[in-house]
């Protein structure tokens, strides 16, 4: 990363299901420059999931007392849990001009549009509903109501697809693994995130 390229938030939502955590992941890997958007949220960690790597686990309560409080940049209530985004982390790591990725859902998404100007948004789709359904049951940590619900919040969701900047569908992941690698080094190398280089250039 260039010590002139203005700090990035990549914010990737998906349905649940759809393999935006995977990808995510893939992407940290590939890119150690980024930083990693560790949410809060009040629903039980899933086996192998650690606190402070994947969320910070809260009670309900007390995630209520930091959203009175203005913690967060974001938080919505997604499957009758709550999940939310520290503001202070987020503004730190931007401002020092790192990059950040958000594994976030829609309506969290849809805030950050609001408070984020570096913000590029993208968007992971199923490439069916069917897939969807077959990913759901083979993933084995829904009960089957669960799943139910998941799949029609699914087409609720889909529904935001047309205010993201990018669509990728995730059919064969190194397939959308090379689509959103390729949506994050053509940002870095926008104009408008290297003016601080332009102007340093030209000034000789």
């Amino acid at each position: 990363m260039s010590d002139f390229s203005q700090g990035l938030a990549l914010v990737i939502s998906a349905p649940s299901g759809a393999g935006k955590s995977t990808l995510v992941h893939r992407l940290l890997q590939a890119f150690p420059e980024f930083s990693f958007s560790v949410s809060c949220t009040t629903r039980e960690p899933r086996p192998g999931e650690q606190e402070g790597r994947e969320y910070h686990f809260l009670s309900r309560q007390r995630f209520q007392e930091l959203m009175e409080q203005g913690y967060f940049a974001e938080w919505a209530e997604v499957h009758g849990n709550l999940y939310g985004t520290p503001l202070e982390s987020v503004e730190a790591i931007l401002g020092r001009g790192g990059h950040i990725v958000f594994d976030i859902d829609v309506q969290g998404a849809r805030q950050l549009r609001s408070s984020l100007s570096s913000g590029v948004f993208v968007f992971i789709l199923p490439p069916s509903l069917e897939e969807l359904e077959n990913r759901l049951h083979g993933r084995g940590s829904d009960p089957g109501g669960d799943i139910a619900n998941r799949l029609e919040v699914a087409r609720q969701e889909m529904r935001e697809a047309p205010r993201f900047d990018y669509w990728i569908v995730n059919d064969y992941l190194d397939w959308a693994f090379d689509n959103l690698r390729c949506v994050y080094k053509a940002e870095t190398c926008r104009s408008g995130r290297n003016q601080e280089l332009y102007e340093q250039l030209v000034a000789v």
